[in-house]
C-alpha cells in the first residue's frame, strides 16, 4: 500500500552554532533586501567541508548522516550562498532539524582550522 506521507527528516548533528546569524550587502537597508535562509546543517555541511577540506565520506558521519544526504545538503548550501553572494541578497542563519554535538555555540570545534592559525591557541 502507498504510503503518501514522506520520511521524517532525522536529526544532523552540529558542533558549531554561530554567533553572528546575518549577513547583508553594505550600503543597503536590511527591508530592501530579499532574504535567503541557511539551515544551521546547512551551514555545519560548508564549514566540514569547505573550510576544514573534509571529503563528503569523512564529513558525513560527523553529521550522522549518510554520504549521499551530507551531498545534497551541502549542494543546497552551496546554492543559497551563491545565490545570495551573486543576487545581492542577504543570509540568514537559521533552525533546521539538527542537535547539539560536542562542540560549544560560538566557539570553533578543535577541528576548524582557524584554530590552528598563527595567533590562536589550538
Amino acid at each position: 500500500m502507498f504510503n503518501p506521507m514522506p520520511r521524517p527528516v532525522q536529526p544532523r548533528t552540529i558542533e558549531f552554532v554561530p554567533r553572528v546569524t546575518f549577513f547583508k550587502p553594505a550600503g543597503i537597508s536590511r527591508v530592501e533586501l530579499a532574504e535567503v535562509a541557511l539551515t544551521l546543517d546547512e551551514l555545519e555541511a560548508v564549514r566540514l567541508a569547505d573550510l576544514n577540506g573534509l571529503y563528503q565520506e569523512k564529513a558525513a558521519p560527523k553529521m550522522g548522516i549518510s554520504r549521499s544526504a551530507f551531498a545534497r545538503i551541502l549542494e543546497s548550501a552551496r546554492r543559497k550562498i551563491a545565490d545570495a553572494l551573486i543576487h545581492g541578497k542577504s543570509l540568514k542563519l537559521e533552525g533546521g532539524p539538527v542537535r547539539a554535538g560536542p562542540g560549544r555555540a560560538g566557539v570553533c570545534p578543535r577541528d576548524c582550522p582557524c584554530r590552528h592559525r598563527k595567533g590562536n591557541p589550538p
